[in-house]
């Protein structure tokens, strides 16, 4: 993934970074669209919602590119699914729409919510520990990645591409890079889900990117980085293995 990024100024205090996504769990009925006709009404809760979709948890496995049929009270709205969790994974059964047509019936309480944060290491305890030793920092796997990311410090928004990823932060490829210190708001998408969190500006570096810390995470989405460095994790290991196998017997015919 390129580096390209683009840089848009704004008026203090305006939304900038991506949609407002609220962690709430709401009761919805929902039903499979297929060209022969609606299949059987479900019922399903979301994980979270946003202005223009949602992340819900059912019990009937659904695809990616399924268009489906998402009602509360008299509420609907057509939604194409554009995501869906592994299913021997801890979010197994989850999965996320997107509207196509119509309202999210979940508007009003959309517009009653607000965004919420939490910090990024749970307890006190945890934290304090953290900064006393820095060297843990290091100690935590990086993975390369591809993915793309949404900052924005509440006069600017920056857009790039994710290069490598952590638990604690991240590494960052943008044309226009903010001033080290900088506390920005942070939207990932990481292998097709987002993770919205606070950070701040740790590294600049010469080429065009720059290195964040994570401070806080958006209420909810612990789940969803925790699955995102699962899978890098699972990633590097199965590639580990290939390159072990492809060597092996390169080794036994040189012998």
């Amino acid at each position: 993934m390129t580096g390209t990024s683009q840089l848009v100024t704004t008026a203090a205090g305006d939304v900038l970074s991506s949609q407002k996504v609220v962690h709430v769990a709401i009761p919805v009925r929902w039903s499979l669209v297929a060209p022969d006709g609606r299949g059987p009404v479900e019922t399903a809760c979301t994980y979270d919602i946003h202005p223009h979709g949602a992340r819900l948890i059912g019990t009937r496995p659904v695809r990616v590119g399924d268009l489906v049929q998402i009602e509360r009270g008299r509420n609907r709205a057509l939604c194409q699914v554009v995501w869906t969790a592994e299913p021997d994974s801890p979010l197994g059964g989850q999965f996320s729409v997107q509207c196509v047509e119509g309202k999210a019936p979940w508007e009003e309480e959309l517009n009653q919510a607000e965004e919420k944060y939490a910090p990024l290491i749970a307890n006190a305890w945890q934290r304090r520990d953290f900064l006393r030793h820095t060297d843990n920092r290091r100690r935590r796997p990086r993975y390369s990645v591809e993915g793309t990311a949404d900052l924005s410090d509440g006069l600017q928004r920056v857009e790039g591409s994710v290069q490598q990823l952590s638990e604690l932060g991240a590494r960052l490829s943008t044309q226009h890079s903010l001033p080290l210190g900088t506390d920005l708001r942070l939207t990932l998408n990481v292998l097709d889900v987002n993770v919205g969190l606070k950070a701040r500006v740790k590294n600049l570096f010469d080429s065009d990117g720059m290195g964040v810390e994570f401070q806080q995470i958006r209420r909810g989405d612990r789940p969803m980085l925790d699955y995102v460095l699962r899978r890098l994790k699972a990633t590097r290991i199965e590639e580990f293995i290939k390159v072990e196998v492809v060597t092996e017997p390169m080794a036994a015919a040189a012998g």
